[in-house]
């Protein structure tokens, strides 16, 4: 067995289901993991996710609102970088999991 689970208030049941929410969007995920590796400008953002410039700044603006991204403001270039470090640990835990499924599921059905 693992550890016992923490107890949560309803505060922070509903705080943790906000941060699934913003997460739960594919386009959103697409940009945190094109923020992997550092900082990158919106025009830069919207060339390597293939969705419109309104579409991906709505999705950059929903994520910093969520504490997830940070923005910075150079000219007329806005800059975003990850500013939640556990947003790594996060997607790695979930990633590794699906891969181990897949894994799983491959030998059971010999493919």
């Amino acid at each position: 067995m693992g550890k016992k689970p923490r107890v949560l208030t309803e505060e922070a049941l509903g705080l943790i289901a906000r941060r699934f929410a913003v997460l739960s969007e594919p386009m959103r995920l697409k940009l945190v993991h094109a923020l992997f590796e550092g900082e990158q400008p919106v025009n830069a953002l919207v060339n390597e996710t293939g969705g419109t410039q309104a579409n991906v700044s709505r999705h950059l603006q929903t994520l910093a609102d969520a504490g997830i991204l940070a923005r910075r403001k150079e000219g007329l270039q806005v800059f975003y970088r990850i500013c939640d470090p556990s947003i790594f640990k996060l997607c790695e835990l979930v990633c590794g999991s699906l891969e181990k499924q897949h894994a799983e599921r491959a030998a059971v059905f010999g493919g």
